[in-house]
């Protein structure tokens, strides 16, 4: 009983049996869904690129631990959803697009590929039928039992280190048949094993059959899912470029870090075949992310560093596991990152549950500023995307007033979402769960190529949900050639333009201090709030090697100046109506631009900038949701957010060359 006990409460409490009866305590009549606004008098900036909208992080029923959540929508009709088509999930609830995705890559967990494709089969034994129940039982206390001894415990760390500094530890991956479904019946594993390869070819070719060009680029990926304990992460989802793929990719069990991750990639992805790989969560990766180690207990090395660099250009900075740009007390001193953020900084000897001083990807950029005077290089120059990572197979349904939550039967209605029983706030749907964000790619087409290329230059920005249009360039006069005019002599200049993503070598500047001029274009989402201000955030190292950051307001809605005291815009006074979650049209700005130069500009220091633009205040998903159900909103949450867009930086760099970093 001790085990059967709790499986059948969790099947009455989160099952989709009982879901219908707590989905008819929501009336969704009571939510009133923003009207797209009238835009065509916005100027638009030019771009030689086009703006393309997708989702890189979604599960779908494929991945076995959205299969014990609830979730029956397969690959196919989660392809169909990201062309704009409707689907109803486990728990009753319709999920649909307010706009179709420009693209999508699904990522199930390669660690489940083979396990269950056999358990439709006829003729199976008692045990194997058994483990096959255990794998598709849609339960998540069935889910908790299976990871729970692959995770390990969390184990107390040294007090006498430096708070919240990651401390290098051996984890092991599960050995190859330890999923119950591969172990029972004769040749278990290699059935298991053939059946990997044939699940990854079936989606491949889904992948290819739902391409099209200029409509819906689906690109071919898969994620990457060792654990870590009380419920951490290092994941990572590996994108290819085309549908030229290895035939068999491997997963955690078969490699036991990510720089064998690449190594085992480089190999087996010859010819046309090309990948990255972008690493997720690093909130609740208990600072690994960011740190000198890898997930098995090696340093890296000068050389592993080289593969991270060729191979990650990109960081997922908002998910619906929280904001993972920065944290407060954790080397940031910027009240914005509270935004979805619930960590506390790490106590002495802590070693899980709070935020690491490598946990968060602003300080990953300034490790990749001190490894640049280490190395020579920098190998942690990411770019920036968004995503879901929602396991209901509804890429990019991020709007939070239809958010349907993101574990199946688990969090749908929205009765489910609300209820919290959770002590620690990083394990509470309610109060650790974001609706998701998205990617923005600047490309020339949407084509699989394009996107990917665009993918790998870091030509990307993140937002939490809104489409924000978002352009960000550094502009600055080179010097060309000398030209002898009169009695002396005068430099021509031509205009040098890099956008988000790009780095700049020191050496452009010639001893010239002046700042790049850095311009910024934004304009609100017509389906959202207006903007509210533009910032930027400012990442440098200085001579001793020690790293700094700085925040400030560059641009303010409904004329408000900056206040050069504080670096801040004033309040604008918008306000949102808690009991209908409407909000102010006429407050704010539909669009923002500015041209900026850092007064602070040392062009013997290595640096990066990237840009956050923040909306007026709107109602979190859980503010609509309380009033689907009658009540007040949770006094445990915020009640509104800013939504926003963070940009790729833009670095300053002393050891990039004239030709590129």
């Amino acid at each position: 009983m001790t085990f059967i006990g709790p499986i059948q409460a969790a099947a009455v409490k989160f099952g989709p049996e009982s879901a219908a009866l707590d989905y008819a305590l929501q009336d969704n009549d009571r939510i009133s869904q923003p009207v797209p606004r009238d835009l065509t008098g916005t100027s638009a900036a030019r771009s030689a690129n086009n703006l393309y909208w997708g989702e890189l992080h979604i599960h779908t029923s494929e991945s076995f631990d959205a299969a014990l959540f609830g979730n029956t929508i397969g690959v196919e009709d989660t392809y169909r959803f990201a062309k704009g088509e409707p689907i109803v999930g486990v728990g009753g609830e319709s999920m649909e697009l307010s706009r179709p995705l420009d693209f999508v890559a699904i990522t199930d967990h390669a660690e489940g590929f083979g396990t269950r494709t056999h358990c439709g089969d006829e003729g199976l034994t008692l045990g194997e039928r058994a483990a096959c129940w255990l794998a598709n039982e849609p339960n998540p206390r069935i889910f908790q039992i299976l990871t729970s001894r692959i995770r390990g415990e969390a184990e107390p760390g040294d007090p006498t280190l430096p708070r919240g500094v990651y401390q290098k530890k051996q984890y092991r991956s599960p050995k190859p048949g330890s999923f119950p479904s591969c172990r029972f019946g004769e040749g278990a594993l290699e059935r298991c094993l053939e059946n990997a390869v044939n699940d990854w070819v079936r989606y491949v070719a889904a992948a290819d059959a739902f391409y099209e060009p200029g409509v819906l680029t689906t690109l071919v990926a898969y994620e990457y899912s060792p654990g870590l304990p009380d419920q951490g992460k290092h994941h990572r989802n590996v994108i290819f470029r085309s549908s030229e793929v290895p035939d068999r990719v491997p997963s955690s069990i078969d490699v036991s870090s990510a720089i064998e991750l690449w190594r085992e990639l480089e190999v087996n992805c010859q010819g046309d075949c090309d990948f990255l790989t972008i690493p997720h969560n690093s909130n609740k990766a208990w600072g690994l992310t960011y740190s000198r180690y890898t997930w098995d207990g090696k340093d890296y090395t000068e050389a592993d560093w080289r593969t991270r660099q060729r191979r990650e250009p990109l960081a997922e900075i908002f998910q619906i596991k929280g904001a993972q740009e920065c944290a407060l007390g954790v080397g940031a001193t910027d009240e914005e990152c509270q935004f979805e953020q619930v960590f506390e900084p790490c106590e002495a000897g802590q070693t899980t549950g709070c935020a690491f001083q490598t946990g968060f990807v602003r300080q990953g950029l300034k490790v990749g500023l001190e490894l640049e005077q280490e190395y020579g290089f920098n190998p942690i120059q990411s770019g920036f995307i968004a995503a879901t990572d929602s396991h209901n197979s509804n890429p990019g349904d991020v709007e939070e007033w239809d958010f349907p939550g993101a574990t199946g039967s688990v969090t749908s209605s929205a009765f489910r979402r609300l209820r919290d029983e959770e002590t620690e706030p990083f394990k509470s749907r309610l109060r650790f769960n974001t609706s998701g964000g998205l990617a923005a790619v600047w490309a020339p087409e949407n084509t699989r190529e394009a996107i990917f290329d665009a993918l790998a230059r870091r030509e990307t920005y993140a937002t939490s949900g809104p489409r924000i249009t978002v352009q960000f360039y550094a502009d600055w006069p080179r010097v060309s050639e000398y030209e002898v005019k009169g009695n002396g002599a005068s430099a021509s200049q031509e205009a040098q333009r890099i956008p988000m993503g790009g780095v700049v070598p020191a050496s452009q500047f010639k001893g010239n201090s002046e700042s790049p001029s850095f311009s910024v274009w934004a304009m609100q989402d017509p389906l959202d709030a207006p903007l509210q201000r533009v910032q930027m955030v400012k990442g440098w190292i200085d001579e001793s090697g020690e790293t700094h950051e700085k925040v400030v307001d560059i641009a303010c809605a409904d004329d408000l100046p900056v206040d050069p005291s504080t670096g801040r815009c004033a309040d604008n006074g918008a306000s949102v109506d808690l009991t209908t979650c409407a909000f102010e049209d006429d407050v704010g700005a539909a669009q923002l631009s500015v041209n900026w130069q850092d007064p602070n500009f040392n062009s013997d220091q290595s640096a990066f900038y990237y840009v956050r633009v923040l909306m007026n205040p709107t109602c979190r998903w859980s503010t609509y949701d309380a009033i689907r159900l009658g009540r007040d909103p949770d006094p445990r949450v915020p009640a509104t957010i800013r939504e926003r867009a963070w940009t790729s930086p833009i670095w300053i760099s002393q050891t990039a060359s004239d030709s590129g970093a």
